[in-house]
This record gives structure tokens, C-alpha cells and sequence, in this order.
């Protein structure tokens, strides 16, 4: 186990240094249909009241998102997009003390979620479905992570599957740095994340989670998410039965856990006091691992 890469991420409004310890990124749905809290902060006075418990339970960031993409979300129209997390993150303005990041793979929003105060973007596409976004990005000088997704969320659950995820993945994520630096987005404000889930079969998830450090080595900072999602209930469950989202915490800490040990440097999750407490122990091992390593290199 090696010690994790630090880096400078530069936002508007500060720098985050990531490789230090885990950041948590707690997620904000403003969506009727996600896959665990469809509708419950649908409205903007809910999701404001829920982005700020968020942060008091400990999230360093948080991703507010306005279009599904749990697998076979349909695509949601730019305005309505719009319409559902401006007043989010507009509300938001000058009570949350911690960054704002947009999960969005369209231009539009991004372009009018920076200007309302938002500091990364979250593209699941990695700048497939609309290429203006990375000019968004470098025109703001916004931070963007960059996910491997096979297809989109309507069909990426659908096979083929690729035979090597490993290859499928470091390549994909290959083709989206060369995408977004040929766009003009400096390497210093890209991140990576392998897409847990996204286009993946169950196997291949915890393939892909036991070769993290394979992707921490490109050496750009990554970004995963692996909250409560159906690789994790299928372990858990029996046969065709997994089990339900809502008894997937503790499967959860052990992905979030492997995680941290492989590599990473921020966490999405949903449940974020109760991960915030996994990071820390997660640390603590990744750190004295590191610790341990320049003992016994003297």
C-alpha cells in the first residue's frame, strides 16, 4: 500500500489540498427519480436544508445534481435541469461555507451553476455528450471530473460488457484527458473518477475496486462513488435477491474503506457522518502504511 499523490485543486474561492486525508462529498438529488432519495429534496427548500445538515455532518464538498443517472434515467430537458438546482444553489448563497460541485453533463447548466456560485463539474459523460462544457470549465478556470461510463445511463447496463474493465477503464479515462487538454483544461484542474456502476457487470466493480491504484496512477487526484449501489446489495444479498438500498450502509464503509486504501481522494456518498467516521480510521491506515513504507526504505 502506497501513500496517496498530493495535490492543489485551485477553486474560485480557495484551494483544496487532496491526498492529506479523504474529502467527503456529500450527494445532493435534486431529482424525483434517483435511485435512493428520488423526490425527497425534489423541491429547493428541501435540498437547501439538506445540503446544510450535510455540511454540519461533516462533508467538505457537495454535488447537487438535477438529472438522474441511475441506470435507464431518461435525459431531462436544460431548462428543467435548470430550473430544479439553481434555486439550490442560489439559495445556498452565503450560508454553506464549503465548495458546491455540479453534476451535470450539459454546458447550459454548468455555464449558469458557476455563475450562481457552484466551483467544480461533476461530468459523467467525461465530456462525451456535449464537448462546449470543457470550454465552460477553462472559460471559469472550474475544476471538472471526469467518470468512464459505458454508453449512458439508459443503456449502460446493457451488454456487451468489455472483456478487460481495467483496460476499458484506464483507456476510456485516457481518451477523456486528451479530450479536455486539447480543449485548453489545464491537468492541474482534472480529476478522475473509474465510474463504479456505470456500464460495469457486478464482478468487474470489485475487480475494479481491488485495482484502484492502478487508476490513482495516471496521477491525476480521484474521485469515486460507490454509495449504496447494486454491486454492493448483491453481495450482500442471496441469488437473485439483493438486498435493499436502504440496508446498504455497512456494505457501503467496506467499499468506502477499499477506496481510501486504493487511492482515493474524495468520496461521494450519500450517508456522510457515518462515512466521514470510515475516512478517518481509513486515514489513519493509509498514513501509517505510508509511514511504515519510509521506515523501512531508510
Amino acid at each position: 500500500m502506497a501513500g496517496r499523490k498530493r495535490f492543489r485543486l485551485r477553486l474560485a474561492s480557495r484551494t483544496l489540498v487532496l491526498g492529506d486525508r479523504t474529502l467527503v462529498m456529500g450527494v445532493v438529488n435534486v431529482t424525483p427519480d434517483s435511485f435512493f432519495d428520488g423526490g425527497k429534496y425534489a423541491d429547493a427548500q428541501s435540498a437547501v436544508a439538506w445540503s446544510l445538515e450535510l455540511e454540519r455532518s461533516g462533508a467538505d464538498l457537495i454535488d447537487i445534481g438535477g438529472q438522474s443517472t441511475r441506470p435507464g434515467a431518461s435525459p431531462v430537458h436544460t431548462q428543467e435541469e435548470m430550473d430544479r438546482i439553481l434555486p439550490v444553489i442560489e439559495g445556498l448563497h452565503g450560508q454553506l461555507k464549503i465548495p458546491i460541485s455540479v453534476d451535470t453533463q450539459k454546458s447550459e447548466v454548468a455555464e449558469a451553476a458557476l455563475r450562481a456560485g457552484a466551483e467544480i463539474i461533476n461530468d459523467v459523460s467525461a465530456l462525451r455528450t456535449d464537448a462546449r462544457l470543457a470550454e465552460v470549465a477553462r472559460h471559469h478556470r472550474a475544476p471538472i471530473a471526469l467518470m468512464h461510463m459505458r454508453r449512458n445511463p439508459a443503456t449502460m447496463q446493457k451488454a456487451p460488457f468489455a472483456r478487460d474493465v481495467m483496460r476499458d477503464v484506464i483507456g476510456g479515462l485516457k481518451e477523456a484527458v486528451a479530450r479536455a487538454t486539447k480543449s485548453g483544461i489545464k491537468k492541474s484542474m482534472i480529476l478522475l473518477d473509474p465510474g463504479f456502476g456505470f456500464g460495469k457487470r457486478y464482478e468487474q466493480n470489485y475487480e475494479l475496486l481491488a485495482r484502484l491504484p492502478e487508476i490513482a496512477a495516471l496521477g491525476f487526484p480521484v474521485v469515486t462513488g460507490t454509495s449504496r449501489k447494486s454491486f454492493i446489495g448483491k453481495a450482500l444479498g442471496h441469488g437473485n435477491n439483493p438486498w435493499p438500498i436502504e440496508k446498504r450502509l455497512w456494505g457501503t464503509a467496506a467499499t468506502v474503506t477499499a477506496e481510501i486504501i486504493g487511492g482515493a481522494h474524495i468520496v461521494r456518498v450519500h450517508d456522510v457522518a457515518e462515512m466521514v467516521q470510515v475516512a478517518r480510521v481509513a486515514d489513519e491506515i493509509v498514513a501509517n502504511s505510508a509511514n511504515d513504507a519510509q521506515k523501512r526504505a531508510k
